[in-house]
Formats: structure tokens, C-alpha cells, sequence
């Protein structure tokens, strides 16, 4: 009896698991199909000269899928609770300029970055926010498939190259902005192998941490430890990303970083 039970377990564990992988599966394969034109939105519309506006705190959001805010209910992303939370700590009007796609890579964005308008908003940002690397990563699911370090190592290694050249490519366009790259969670973190795809996703962390420590004012901001513990709790139902609480704790987390001393000090 027992062992017909625990084979009834076994077969009701398996399914599960493969039926959130095919979810998974075919929700980032929308993801990766999503034509890549820019899509841009601006919380104030009035911001059209390359020169900043006085008064004005301009935020330059750019990267993949959770700068886009995909999973959100209300479609803010950390970018619009970041928004938010900034102005409690401000008298200042925020500028907020998303240029994210969906599905994009180290790769795309570097290419991203050529283009005059991505350049000239840039150039009038304040504040500098991106996520990338997830994709680069994960790849539509697959390294849940194989767990190959060979592989994962020389995905690393030509991602590190690319985010070498977007932190120096944004470091031309605008020396004075301090730059918020955030990391990556691993939403695998409950799943079979989730200390082999954490201790991935750590040194994925660690090596793009590393990096950013090369450059001036650019902050490599954890999440890691945001998601480790309850990440059912945070994420979207494609068990990729965040939800409106994930998104929140991501917005909290650098928004305390970026602080207003200078300009109380003026006051």
C-alpha cells in the first residue's frame, strides 16, 4: 500500500514539474518571439531637447523584460514603483524614460545602444536603471535542460564582453549619471538542481559585480537574496518573473541607494 502510494506521488510530482517547464517554456518563447522595434514610454511626454531639464529628475530605464515590466498587474515594473518611491523623498518633478524590450539580450542591447534617439536620452538622464542578463542566461528555459558548466561559462564569458562595452558605451554618452545595473534572482530556486542553477546564478552575480567595479559610479544592485527564500511569493505565473511584490522589493531595494543629499544641502 505504501509503495502504491508513493508511486502515485512520484507520477503526480513529475507531471507537475513537466507541466510548469512546457508553461515555462512557451511563455518565453512569446518572449523571444516579440518583434524587437524599441518601444518607448515616458511618464512626461514634454522632455524632446537632449538638454536636461532643470528641477526635473530624469530616470533612463533601458535593458530587457523586468525594466519593461513584464508580470506587473498594473504594468509598472521596478521603474514605476522606483518612480514612485523616489518622489516621498523628493520635491522634484521625474522624468522616466523606458526603452526596454522584451527578450533582450547583452548582445541586442549593445546593438540598442547605437541608435541616435537611445543615445541622445542617455545623454539627458540623471539616473541610469537596467536589467540584463537573464536572458543571456536562461535562454528561453534551456539551461534548465542542460546544466552544462562548459557551456554556461562560455555563455558568461561573451556576456561579460558585451556588458563591458555597455557600461563604457554609456559611460561616453554621459560620464555624470550613476548607473543602477540590477541583478539577477534565480526563480528556479524551488525546483530540482536549485543549488547547482543558484550557485550559476551567484557567480553570474559575482563576475557582473566585478565588472561594474572597474567603472566609476556604476552600482551592480543585488536581488539575489530579495527572491532566496520565498521566491513563490514574488513571482509572476509563468514562474519567471516577478510579480507586482517582486517587482516592489526590486524598486525598494534601489531606491534606497539613490539619495537627495546634495540637493538638501543647496536648500
Amino acid at each position: 500500500m505504501k509503495k502504491y502510494t508513493l508511486t502515485v506521488v512520484s507520477i503526480v510530482s513529475i507531471a507537475a514539474t513537466v507541466l510548469w517547464l512546457f508553461g515555462l517554456g512557451w511563455t518565453l518563447q512569446d518572449q523571444f518571439s516579440t518583434n524587437k522595434k524599441v518601444s518607448q514610454f515616458k511618464e512626461k511626454t514634454d522632455s524632446t531637447s537632449t538638454e536636461k531639464q532643470d528641477g526635473t529628475l530624469t530616470i533612463f530605464a533601458l535593458g530587457d523584460s523586468l525594466t519593461r515590466g513584464t508580470g506587473d498587474a498594473d504594468g509598472k515594473g521596478y521603474t514605476g514603483y522606483l518612480t514612485e518611491r523616489l518622489k516621498e523623498k523628493t520635491d522634484q518633478d521625474i522624468n522616466l524614460l523606458n526603452t526596454a524590450i522584451k527578450g533582450e539580450t547583452s548582445r541586442g542591447l549593445l546593438k540598442q545602444l547605437q541608435q541616435s534617439e537611445i543615445q541622445r536620452q542617455a545623454k539627458q538622464a540623471d539616473v541610469i536603471v537596467m536589467t540584463i542578463g537573464g536572458n543571456d542566461l536562461f535562454q528561453q528555459g534551456a539551461a534548465l535542460e542542460n546544466l552544462d558548466n562548459n557551456a554556461i561559462n562560455g555563455k558568461k564569458q561573451i556576456y561579460l564582453s558585451n556588458v563591458k562595452k555597455i557600461y563604457t558605451q554609456l559611460r561616453e554618452l554621459n560620464p555624470d549619471a550613476v548607473i543602477y545595473h540590477v541583478g539577477l534572482y534565480n526563480p528556479f530556486s524551488n525546483m530540482p538542481d536549485s543549488k547547482t542553477t543558484s550557485s550559476i546564478v551567484r557567480d553570474w552575480n559575482f563576475q557582473s559585480a566585478e565588472t561594474a567595479a572597474g567603472f566609476n559610479n556604476i552600482v551592480y544592485v543585488p536581488t539575489f537574496d530579495l527572491f532566496q527564500l520565498q521566491v513563490e511569493n514574488y513571482l509572476y505565473t509563468d514562474q519567471f518573473h516577478p510579480n507586482t511584490e517582486g517587482y516592489k522589493l526590486i524598486a525598494e531595494r534601489v531606491a534606497s541607494l539613490i539619495k537627495f543629499e546634495q540637493e538638501e544641502n543647496e536648500s
